[in-house]
């Protein structure tokens, strides 16, 4: 097993690795360690390698695409007659809907 990861001079050792896996409260053998080193060590050879393009002139953005939210403007409008709206009820009480009792509704509830 490699004791160590060198990235542009950088060295994580496994005593980094081990203590990287603490923080992130992961259980990890030696063996694992070994795989997840080699694994970390590609991820910031990658990271290294992106860190190098040229981004001058390029706005920061959060989505690819150019999204904006649409809204609408809070007018009042027409509301439907509310026995329009209960005559697709199954059952109602009065102006309201009528709904089975969910909690505290069997012989066997205590309350």
């Amino acid at each position: 097993m490699p004791n160590n990861t060198e990235i542009d001079g950088k060295t994580a050792d496994i005593t980094e690795l081990r203590h990287l896996a603490k923080l992130a409260r992961l259980a990890v053998d030696d063996e694992q360690l070994a795989k997840y080193g080699d694994q970390l060590h590609a991820i910031l050879a990658y990271v290294q390698r992106i860190s190098g393009a040229d981004v001058n002139g390029i706005d920061p953005m959060a989505h690819p695409l150019p999204v904006s939210n649409a809204f609408r403007d809070d007018a009042v409008g027409n509301s439907l007659q509310l026995e329009s709206i209960l005559q697709n009820a199954p059952e109602t009480d009065g102006p309201f809907f009528k709904v089975p009792k969910i909690i505290g509704g069997g012989d066997d509830s205590a309350g």
